[in-house]
């Protein structure tokens, strides 16, 4: 089957790994089933892997991807929840956490197999396409926001890094909720593609706020820190899931954390019974994925080299040929 996978690792051209062509039929164990994938998106962690980053050698070749949704063995439409052995479901009860392409073979193939316990039903409001840019960046947004942050409708919270798959989530989940979003960004089309999607206000990063934040979604790491913690009102919760721009912020903040009491929360992917009140809050509410672009899967190396340069505003979708 066609597929596109890490054939090497590299540290500082990530692209020179990615391979396109053919790979083995999907081993499926017993309590797994496969999925012939109808569409799936890229993530961050996709480039990371092909960096080295929870992808050792030893693994290569890994085909990539997390997200998918296509149908099963029964002939069902459903959407896979890419997090293998956090229950111990189609694998041994003490195998640690997991996302497909880490010990598993990843989505960006014409099918994947995934334990049975990791398919939902795909709601009908939605597209594949639409449906296969639920399971990592807008579970992630839909957990810092419902979950980890504390907020509520008309409380404000500032999501740094519009145009990013889990910002651009969290700009439209929030608004669809009710909450007071503003968003930051560099590029000022990206900021106007943000107050379009429900943002109160897009500005500049590192501008001071007409108000405080209640909260923050932090996904960009180093480059905004300082300004997120000095965005929050006192008592309010910084969640982090992500720092594409550096691990390693300054410390120069850490007075203003435990003096004005902030809650700094880390953040990542979400659970299946997450995901299924995401799938049904996008159905019920009208709620759609932002799509940046649609690629069929041959042509996945267009897709990541778009979203290593930092232009894309949403989600891009692959499609394996059927």
């Amino acid at each position: 089957m066609f597929a596109a996978y890490a054939a090497r690792i590299d540290k500082d051209e990530p692209l020179n790994g990615l391979e396109l062509g053919e790979r083995p039929e999907p081993r499926v164990p017993p309590g797994w089933t496969t999925v012939s994938v109808r569409a799936a998106s890229l993530n961050h962690h996709d480039l990371w892997s092909l960096r080295g980053v929870g992808l050792g050698e030893e693994s290569l070749p890994m085909i990539l991807g997390c997200d998918a949704a296509g149908v099963d063995d029964d002939g069902n439409e459903v959407v896979v929840h890419s997090v293998i052995g956090a229950t111990g479901h189609g694998v041994g009860p003490r195998e640690p956490r997991s996302l497909l392409t880490e010990r598993y073979q990843g989505t960006f193939a014409e099918r994947v197999a995934v334990p049975q316990w990791n398919v939902l039903p795909k709601p009908k409001e939605l597209s594949f396409e639409e449906a296969a840019c639920l399971p990592t960046a807008w579970l992630t947004a839909y957990r810092m926001l419902f979950t980890n942050a504390g907020v509520g409708p008309g409380d404000t919270v500032l999501v740094q890094g519009a145009g990013g798959g889990v910002a651009t989530a969290a700009i439209v989940l929030g608004a669809a909720a009710g909450l007071r979003i503003v968003a930051t960004s560099r590029d000022a089309a990206k900021r106007k593609r943000a107050e379009e999607l429900g943002a109160e206000l897009a500005v500049e990063p590192g501008t001071r706020l007409p108000r405080r934040a209640d909260a923050v979604l932090e996904t960009v790491g180093a480059a905004t820190w300082s300004h997120s913690v000095k965005s929050l009102r006192p008592g309010g919760t910084l969640v982090i899931s992500g720092a594409t721009s550096g691990a390693n912020p300054s410390a120069t903040e850490l007075n203003r954390i435990f003096f004005l009491e902030l809650r700094v929360v880390g953040s990542t992917m979400g659970s299946k019974e997450e995901l299924a009140s995401l799938l049904s809050f996008c159905a019920a509410k009208g709620v759609r994925p932002v799509v940046d672009s649609t690629l069929p899967l041959d042509r996945a190396r267009e897709g990541f080299a778009r979203m290593a340069e930092g232009t894309q505003f949403g989600k891009i979708v692959l499609t394996p040929g059927t």
